[in-house]
């Protein structure tokens, strides 16, 4: 028997000699264990960031033995993006066999309560899902694409038994923006008090699904570009730099790519931009230009903070509408930027935020400012969700649809809304 400290704790004794050292048992769940670790760090520094070793050192094996249970990182990989779905899943279809004689409201309360608990739970890898998802193969982007779309329609579902007169259209648009108003948690880092967070994404979520949606309208058929074209080679290889990035991710496109897209050979793209990094950051920083622009504009042409809440949404929507890739780069790649940019630029979207965060605690003086801040990256987030969910078609009636839904995510209910609509018709405009 071992040999009590004076404290009353038993002493360590070492084994007797010669006799061979505690076999250490493997975890049941070192596959799960090990694909959660993955998520954890393809989330944050991406796909082409990290390396098995990287994943093998945080779960405390060797290479080797991570190889035991994954060929390669890519199949890491694949099993971190679908463990992410599935457990969507999970937490969603433990209610299918609720009825609508439950209440359709209790019923939508439950499935986004336990996407909300979910999404908390795993929120530093949800990025992984959110951007990194385009490194995966086709077959295997498909697969993923097809777990999300039996999650939206389970909410969907159950919407169209909230709100029987909803077409299907209709009720899968409120189901994506419900679902990105969850999913902009994994996309910052401002905390909240777990509680306080799941009401404040819960009453969000409800807002949309009481969004009442304008009439959908096709868009207009595009019209041919008869402009002149841009002679400027730089502002060319920035625009195709853009496309490529959006299409394909950051460290997927060449330098050659860029170039051959361009009509510009290789050495001809080094004499306009030092690096790819460098493209990367000059598209940053005219994002980044054209949101602050778009802020700066809405408040000097508004008298009130609702009123500047519609401009900004509104003028906020038609540029991402009109420059979505642009703008999806701006939220996807600023890990990818070199140091010396990603602090300023982070710096920039920071202040943007905040003069929306402003308005918003105006007009909801029942929040905290981080509470604020919390929102506005929430309807920030259901633009491009929305956005990709129609292909960014920009009809009016689109952007009108994304408009509402952003206020409604940043004004909560219909109470509030009306309370701001009263106060922009004093003044003669509509909000």
């Amino acid at each position: 028997m071992a040999e009590r400290t004076r404290s009353g704790a038993r002493a360590r004794t070492s084994p007797p000699a010669g006799s061979a050292p505690p076999v250490r048992k493997r975890p049941k769940n070192r596959k799960a264990q090990i694909a959660t670790v993955a998520a954890e760090a393809f989330s944050e520094r991406g796909y082409h960031g990290v390396s098995i070793e990287d994943i093998a050192k945080a779960v405390g094996i060797s290479g080797p033995a991570l190889y035991r249970h994954f060929p390669n990182k890519y199949a890491l990989f694949v099993q971190a993006v679908n463990q992410l779905a599935d457990a969507l899943d999970a937490a969603l279809s433990q209610f299918d066999d609720d009825t609508p004689d439950d209440g359709a409201a209790a019923i939508l309360d439950k499935r986004l309560t336990a996407t909300i608990g979910m999404t908390i739970d795993n929120r530093r890898t949800g990025g992984l899902y959110r951007w990194e998802r385009r490194y995966l193969s086709d077959d295997d982007q498909a697969k993923v694409r097809g777990k999300m779309a039996v999650i939206n329609r389970r909410l969907a579902q159950t919407l169209t038994e909230l709100r029987p007169g909803l077409t299907a259209t209709d009720a899968a648009l409120l189901a994506t923006a419900q679902l990105s108003v969850i999913g902009s948690i994994t996309t910052h880092r401002v905390p909240l008090a777990t509680r306080r967070l799941q009401s404040l994404l819960l009453d969000a979520c409800r807002s949309v699904a009481a969004t009442s949606l304008v009439p959908d309208e096709p868009a207009a058929a595009p019209t041919e570009r008869t402009g002149i074209a841009v002679a400027n080679k730089r502002e060319v290889l920035l625009h195709e730099a853009v496309l490529l990035f959006d299409a394909r991710g950051y460290h997927e496109v060449s330098i050659e790519e860029i170039g051959a897209a361009a009509e510009i050979n290789a050495s001809g793209v080094y004499r306009h931009f030092a690096s790819k990094a460098d493209l990367l950051a000059a598209a940053f920083h005219r994002a980044g230009d054209r949101v602050a622009l778009a802020v700066s504009s809405a408040l000097a042409d508004s008298s009130t903070p609702a009123q500047a809440l519609e401009h900004l949404t509104e003028v906020y929507v038609e540029l991402s509408f009109a420059q979505n890739a642009l703008m999806s780069v701006y939220f996807a790649e600023i890990g990818n930027l070199p140091a010396a940019h990603r602090s300023d630029l982070r710096n920039i979207q920071r202040l943007n935020i905040e003069e929306w965060a402003r308005l918003v605690g105006e007009l909801r003086t029942d929040l905290t400012p981080v509470e604020c801040r919390i929102l506005v990256h929430a309807a920030l987030n259901l633009v491009l969700d929305v956005g990709e969910m129609t292909r960014f078609r920009n009809s009016a009636s689109d952007r009108r649809r994304t408009v509402d839904l952003m206020l409604a995510v940043l004004l909560g209910d219909a109470a509030t809304r009306r309370d701001s609509e009263a106060s922009a018709a004093s003044t003669g405009t509509r909000t």
